[in-house]
């Protein structure tokens, strides 16, 4: 693929994935290596261009303003990381400059050092936009003194070498500077554009045991392409004109995306909030009649599973049948099955979560269904205090970091003994069927236990063993829900790490619909989930074969 025609389709690759910033990415790197303009034989070599920077410094030594610069060696071969035109030549970073200013950070215990009128640059400040025109903190002249550094005139190259390794930014406005960045003056003859638009090209490399940095010498070793002067100029003014037309295609897909979350927020609220079924019937079939372009990226599929569970637990995805035996006849039973249990010696009797009053209920729920607190339909084991001593095998040990909203993930895999097992273990142990929650850490996480095995449980993770005919696949679902989340968040606790305690927990209600209608729920939620992972397989699959796409575009135009 040639220059001309990659241009030609600039805007079709920027729809890739992360196309514009690898765009932007590219535009640099065919810049710094003579692709993005014509070369012109009447241009001064870039050779020549070196002796004038040369003479410039030699002036600037003689009149004491700047210190004698060492010798550099040549560019190796092996150095240059691309082939140059004919005009260009190779430079050490350390030839291209006049002089080279570090800084330091004034004492943090003396405030008559702060808070003056002299901007003070640290990392915080540097690489967040092209031009320094401000800083975070400033000093005062005596703050300046104590930082043993000078004011670093507006103008100069500002390069973090040490936090933030690799940021730059052009100053302009008067500035100090602390001691992890330094102050670059270029020549009067080299165009500053240019040399920031190489540097970002650049992936810098530190060391260092804790903080990765690089040393003054290393950095000014760093091997620079460098064109004729008049090329550098065609070179910015052809990476300004690239770089807006990116931010053109940027913004318009911004408002492409923003335009595309507000109808599918749109469709999905009229969805959830009908209240008839011919409303409910009549939104359904305007997504049905627009799902490509409602549903063209991946993201927007997490919000149809969310809607897809919010209508679920509403009783809004499958029709009520009148035949159905009432949920008010299945909490009979669950009762009837609580009773029995605490008969046997199988449950400690426990005071019941109270009634949840028509004020508590956070929806209309369809005819026959029944809204039940989880203490009541649900037996609670956790498991408190420290979490039992790992060993490399024995019995699983599952954490709040296997439980994920829906599955269990098998990684990380950790073990406790058998000894442990039994003893950490005494409150009960799970068994297919039940719900395993997390309180913390993440917070609200539920899945089914499918595991036909013995496995441990750490703390933060609450056992559910539902009571009674439930169908523990749509209490899961139920939980996971939008409604039933943010009660739950509601009722959660903590400053720094969110959780909800298990007798918060049993106060949440949940939607409860006839047993036979539960069976319909699961059916009809796997379905659809199904559909929404065979959705999403293709989309990642189409991003995926446009991200292939462009890197081998990026690939031909670097190697051509």
């Amino acid at each position: 693929m040639t220059a001309e025609t990659f241009f030609a389709n600039f805007g079709h690759l920027a729809d890739a994935p992360n196309g514009v910033q690898k765009l932007r990415e590219l535009i640099l790197q065919l810049a710094v290596q003579g692709k993005l303009v014509a070369q012109d034989p009447k241009d001064e070599a870039a050779s020549a261009l070196l002796e004038k920077i040369d003479a410039e410094r030699k002036l600037l030594v003689k009149a004491g303003k700047v210190r004698k610069p060492k010798k550099y060696e040549p560019v190796e071969e092996k150095e240059q990381f691309c082939l140059v035109p004919e005009n260009w030549c190779w430079s050490r970073m350390g030839e291209l400059i006049l002089d080279i200013t570090g800084g330091g950070t004034p004492s943090k215990n003396n405030p008559s050092y702060w808070g003056g009128d002299i901007p003070w640059a640290s990392v915080k400040d540097v690489g967040k936009s092209k031009y320094l025109d401000s800083t975070i903190d400033s000093i005062t002249p005596k703050g300046l003194k104590g930082s043993s550094s000078n004011l670093i005139p507006k103008g100069r190259v500002i390069i973090c070498t040490r936090m933030g390794l690799g940021k730059i930014s052009i100053n302009r406005v008067d500035v100090a500077i602390n001691q992890d960045l330094k102050a670059l003056w270029l020549p009067a003859c080299l165009e500053m554009d240019y040399f920031y638009n190489f540097f970002l090209t650049q992936d810098v490399k530190g060391t260092g045991m804790t903080v990765s940095g690089i040393r003054q010498d290393a950095l000014l070793n760093m091997p620079v392409p460098l064109p004729p002067l008049e090329e550098q100029k065609r070179i910015v003014a052809k990476v300004d004109q690239l770089m807006a037309l990116c931010d053109e295609l940027e913004a318009r897909q911004q408002k492409q995306q923003q335009g595309r979350a507000r109808l599918n927020n749109a469709a999905l609220d009229a969805l959830l909030t009908a209240r008839e079924p011919d409303e409910f019937a009549e939104h359904w079939q305007r997504i049905s009649t627009n799902f490509d372009l409602l549903y063209d990226h991946p993201e927007t599929i997490a919000k149809l599973r969310a809607a897809i569970l919010q209508l679920a637990v509403q009783g809004k995805l499958v029709p009520q049948d009148p035949n159905d035996e009432p949920a008010s006849v299945l909490l009979e039973r669950i009762k009837a099955d609580r009773q029995s249990m605490i008969a046997e010696g199988m449950l400690k009797r426990f005071k019941l979560s109270p009634v949840v009053e028509k004020s508590d209920h956070p929806f209309i729920a369809p005819k026959g269904w029944v809204f039940e607190r989880m203490g009541n339909l649900f037996q609670f084991i956790d498991y408190r205090g420290k979490t039992p001593k790992k060993v490399s095998s024995g019995i699983k040990l599952i954490t709040a970091k296997n439980v994920r909203m829906g599955h269990l993930r098998q990684d990380p895999q950790e073990f406790v003994t058998e000894k442990t097992y039994r003893e950490w273990m005494r409150r009960g142990f799970p068994q297919v069927g039940d719900l395993l929650f997390t309180t913390e850490a993440p917070m609200g996480n539920v899945c089914l236990v499918e595991i036909d095995e013995p496995f441990a449980l750490a703390q933060r993770t609450i056992n559910l063993h539902p009571f009674g005919d439930q169908n523990p696949r749509y209490l899961m679902f139920a939980i996971m829900s939008g409604v039933v989340q943010g009660l739950i968040s509601e009722l959660a606790t903590g400053m720094t790490a969110t959780g909800i305690k298990a007798a918060k927990l049993k106060l949440v209600p949940l939607p409860l619909p006839p047993f036979e209608e539960q069976m319909r729920i699961v059916t009809k939620v796997d379905n659809l989930m199904a559909l929404c992972d065979e959705l999403e397989a293709q989309l990642n699959q189409a991003q995926q074969h446009s991200e292939k796409l462009m890197e081998a575009t990026v690939r031909q135009l670097l190697v051509a």
